[in-house]
């Protein structure tokens, strides 16, 4: 098999806007592209910049596909590792964007198989339930955005922090006496604190019973982790901090952290996301599936991933849920509420819609 072609689209999703520590996002910066083969199978991958997190957007995501898809074509698709590898061998870095070729890859493979992606990756379904994150609001609005979820279902909540350490103490305090003590508050302050801030604010929020803090400093900061961690009454999750399997190994030997957060815009798609797994699987710290704003074509093998993988235990796939104001994709991940499944076809099991793509910018390799 021989890959022939790659198209590559502008994949921008509208959307309400969404407020973290570190920007406000107003349209999801989405590329995806589809890979074929000269046997008639095609793959779909698709990744979500996030200029402030990764350091990649819509347009260098674009330009890095143009020669990534130049690099693979006339090249074996179902060799996955050699051809992340060709990638790699010509730009280091650019996880976001080789996580849209990782996946198109691997749906190529799947569908090679005829297997649906997560028994190709030797998984069997599981009852998964997905937080909902809210992002960074006055304490009062906030709080009412937690009701509103949880009158809809909602049993798990992803609090948005690291602006004012006061102020995030307030925003969880209204949120946890506005929902009650049955849910399960986790906090996310990506980068927002300094040591001292994260230090205080750790201590004074264990009263509200929260599961875990994801990345409450700067990756600068990653020294003082273990002294973080062995100070603070609420358990740690790195997130900015963890790209790969060398990360994730650093961390856990060093005694940075308690979980970590797997996201294919930051791991450069399923491939390493594996060996961050092991890694972790390997060493007893459980890890999260996470996302940044992609569509569920991308939660789609997010979901075959977390199947194939029982070191995950925390999700976090509410991407979709979170304000788009369109969903341009066809089959798919579903959700019954909070709950999440997957349709038993070969590969990933989504595509793009054919009308939207139409209005899409589009480039072809």
């Amino acid at each position: 098999m021989k890959i022939t072609h790659t198209e590559i689209y502008r994949f921008s999703i509208p959307m309400e806007p969404f407020v973290i520590a570190t920007g406000t996002m107003h349209f999801a910066q989405n590329v995806l592209v589809r890979i074929y083969t000269d046997t008639g199978i095609h793959g779909i991958g698709e990744c979500s910049a996030f200029p402030m997190i990764v350091g990649e957007t819509q347009e260098t995501c674009i330009a890095m596909a143009k020669d990534f898809a130049a690099i693979l074509k006339g090249k074996d698709p179902l060799d996955i590792p050699e051809r992340m590898n060709d990638l790699l061998g010509y730009a280091d870095h650019n996880s976001t964007i080789k996580s849209a070729f990782d996946m198109a890859l691997f749906d190529i493979s799947a569908k090679n198989a005829g297997l649906p992606l997560y028994k190709f990756l030797g998984g069997t379904k599981r009852i998964i339930e997905t937080d909902m994150t809210i992002g960074i609001d006055t304490p009062e609005g906030m709080a009412t955005t937690a009701l509103k979820y949880k009158s809809q279902g909602c049993r798990i909540l992803k609090i948005k922090l690291g602006k004012k350490v006061h102020d995030d103490i307030e925003r969880v305090k209204h949120i946890r006496e506005a929902v009650g003590e049955d849910l399960i508050l986790r906090l996310d302050a990506n980068q927002g604190w300094s040591f001292d801030d994260a230090l205080f604010a750790l201590g004074e929020l264990e009263k509200y019973n929260i599961e875990f803090c994801e990345q409450p400093m700067r990756t600068w900061y990653d020294d003082k982790l273990p002294e973080l961690k062995l100070n603070s009454p609420i358990k740690l999750m790195a997130d900015e901090s963890c790209y790969n399997h060398h990360d994730a190994r650093k961390l856990i030997n060093s005694q940075s952290t308690t979980y970590l957060n797997i996201k294919f815009s930051k791991s450069g798609g399923i491939l390493e996301a594996q060996k961050i797994h092991e890694e972790a699987l390997q060493r007893g710290v459980k890890c999260m599936i996470g996302s940044m704003l992609e569509t569920r074509i991308a939660l789609s093998a997010n979901l075959h991933f977390a199947y194939a993988s029982p070191n995950v235990e925390f999700f976090d796939l509410d991407t979709a849920l979170l304000g788009h104001l369109v969903d341009p994709v066809v089959g798919g991940l579903t959700y019954n509420g909070y709950f999440l499944d997957v349709p038993e076809e070969i590969g990933i099991g989504a595509e793009a819609d054919e009308f939207f793509l139409a209005e899409c910018e589009s480039w072809t390799i």
